[in-house]
């Protein structure tokens, strides 16, 4: 049993990076709606944050020079991934309603398995968050910075993409081991 599973791991290690690498384009940037596909038209947050990838890859392919809507929108999907592992994932099955990203990943962290620096992402979750806040009315906006942020956050997302198919993965396998046998009338 211990090898079966041994293998099983591998073959998943495998499979996710395999996910990493198709979702980068030519230019070296991350196709995003790619990272999230196993979340594409779902009913719930996962969905919306599938939604808010789409939308990211049409800007990276724009020519639009004000990084802030790309910034409210990534800030959506990180917002719209991290709630549904909460729901699903946590200890209590519940989020708050906070849109700090920072605060979010240190929720995500205490109240399901998921662990990581929290620190490496902290400064950057919380500059995100502060520029999709101000999108609305800061024109002049260090664009370099944010994707620099960007860039860091990203390694999060793959990381909580891989709890988030282990879990899952690990859930399904619990479920079908607890399931009583059926037994067929004769």
């Amino acid at each position: 049993m211990v090898c079966f599973y041994s293998v099983n791991s591998q073959i998943l290690s495998i499979l996710i990076q395999t996910l990493f690498i198709l979702s980068i384009d030519i230019t070296g940037k991350i196709r995003y709606q790619e990272l999230f596909k196993a979340f594409e038209n779902v009913k719930n947050l996962g969905g919306k944050a599938w939604e808010h990838a789409v939308a990211i890859d049409f800007f990276n392919g724009s020519h639009i020079q004000d990084c802030s809507i790309h910034c409210f929108h990534y800030q959506q999907m990180f917002e719209c991934f991290f709630k549904p592992i909460l729901e699903t994932k946590s200890q209590f099955g519940a989020y708050s309603k906070s849109h700090k990203l920072n605060k979010l990943l240190e929720e995500v962290i205490s109240t399901t398995a998921f662990k990581t620096n929290k620190s490496k992402y902290r400064g950057d979750l919380i500059a995100i968050t502060v520029c999709a806040e101000e999108y609305r009315t800061n024109f002049d906006r260090d664009c370099q910075g944010y994707f620099d942020s960007v860039a860091v956050c990203d390694d999060l997302i793959k990381e909580l993409i891989e709890f988030e198919e282990k879990e899952t993965e690990r859930r399904v396998d619990r479920a079908k081991r607890e399931q009583p046998p059926i037994h067929k009338l004769s």
